[in-house]
């Protein structure tokens, strides 16, 4: 396959989880600044730190607010990882791959676009936020329904899922580090029942909740919510999830009986830091540095899967 195409499929389906992924955050701080009424605008400043766009924001804010972090990871037109933005070129690059696509995945990819640009016209009030970020995650859904009712298993297929996978795992990853990243009030809130409770929120700002339930018999608890999240390989948003996905996906594009490719390499050995984990030692050793690594791993194999299928973004 041409890295033209390969790249185009790539980045599609990275834009479309990134959109996903953006209105996940910012329902965890929505949800988050509602337990935690005394400083909301600490809690709104970790979503944009969570999401790597704190320099891009501060060029245009002042304040931390719900308005101004909402506004500005949706609407703004200057940030090229806004929902509208990201639409946009996810759009686009369906465009440029339409013959490597079904028809109904481009329909779906299409609609997504015409439905959120009308949506998104329009500053968001608080008001509308949750009915809002709702319909982003809808119109995520109906074109990963496309993708897998209706596409072969084959090289094109890979790539959209490498897109995903790539993308979701550095979004589960960011979203648990809001939670440690500024939201407590003190240390020694840990284990108390607000940190429960924010734990909770997380679990349902990534559709967790349930199946958390289904998996797990404790309580609400920081330890069984990370290990949920972070090593639990049935759900399909878990750390391990993703890493699981990214090697078999890498795996089936690797020639048969050929040498492994460095992004392969690297995303096993991400697989295998994960799996021979239990969360009591990684909140031993720092959960907030755990997850920092597990970040820069990711971007590794993100750069390693561009440059060695040649994409271009």
């Amino acid at each position: 396959m041409l890295g033209k195409t390969a790249g185009g499929l790539y980045w599609m389906f990275r834009g479309l989880e990134r959109a996903e992924n953006t209105a996940r955050l910012i329902e965890a701080g929505f949800r988050i600044a509602l337990t935690r009424s005394t400083d909301p605008a600490s809690d709104w400043r970790s979503i944009i730190v969570a999401a790597a766009q704190k320099q891009g924001f501060d060029a245009r804010h002042l304040e931390y607010s719900s308005q101004n972090v909402s506004d500005y990871l949706l609407r703004e037109p200057s940030n090229p990882s806004s929902v509208l933005s990201v639409i946009k070129a996810a759009r686009d690059n369906a465009r440029l791959v339409r013959t490597a696509l079904t028809t109904e995945v481009w329909i779906a990819v299409n609609e997504t676009w015409m439905v959120l640009t009308d949506l998104l016209k329009t500053p968001v009030s608080e008001a509308d936020l949750p009915q809002t970020l709702e319909a982003i995650r809808h119109q995520s859904a109906l074109v990963r329904g496309a993708l897998h009712g209706t596409m072969l298993r084959n090289d094109p297929y890979n790539f959209c899922r490498l897109g995903t996978f790539i993308e979701r795992a550095d979004s589960t990853a960011r979203i648990v580090n809001v939670k440690y990243h500024a939201l407590l009030p003190s240390p020694s809130f840990v284990g108390s029942r607000l940190d429960n409770v924010q734990w909770e929120m997380i679990l349902r700002s990534v559709s967790a909740h349930r199946s958390f339930r289904h998996a797990f018999d404790d309580d609400f608890n920081a330890a069984s919510i990370a290990e949920f999240l972070l090593l639990d390989e049935r759900f399909p948003r878990s750390l391990a999830f993703c890493a699981c996905n990214i090697t078999s996906n890498l795996a089936a594009l690797c020639p048969t009986g050929g040498e492994e490719s460095g992004s392969l390499k690297a995303a096993r050995a991400l697989q295998a830091r994960l799996q021979h984990r239990d969360i009591g030692s990684i909140f031993e050793d720092g959960l907030h540095e755990f997850i920092s690594q597990s970040i820069i791993d990711i971007a590794d194999i993100g750069t390693r899967i561009e440059q060695e299928y040649r994409f271009i973004s």
